[in-house]
């Protein structure tokens, strides 16, 4: 991330995405791209997930959300800006919300 301007955004999963894994996924999709920010689950059964990384990792981040863990169905992602806030030091999984 050193070169490329970091970006923020949020992604909210829609489908089977709890339950099968999904935040252990992001997670590992995470490290290996060496993305900062957050998982969690959401009340409404969605998974959200807010990364801060250069334009090409979201990229790659976005298309691996679609493919999800293998017992998850993703139906829909809906994808926005980050909301305004310090940049975590890494990634995690956060307490549901």
């Amino acid at each position: 991330m050193e070169n490329e301007a970091i970006e923020g955004r949020r992604y909210l999963v829609h489908g089977r995405v709890q339950g099968v894994g999904f935040r252990a996924f992001v997670w590992r999709v995470a490290a290996d791209l060496g993305l900062r920010g957050w998982v969690r689950n959401l009340r409404d059964g969605s998974v959200e997930v807010v990364a801060w990384a250069p334009g090409a990792s979201h990229v790659r981040l976005e298309a691996l959300l679609r493919q999800g863990p293998g017992l998850a169905r993703v139906d829909a992602i809906d994808v926005s800006v980050a909301p305004p806030g310090e940049i975590p030091p890494g990634f995690g999984i956060e307490r549901d919300r």
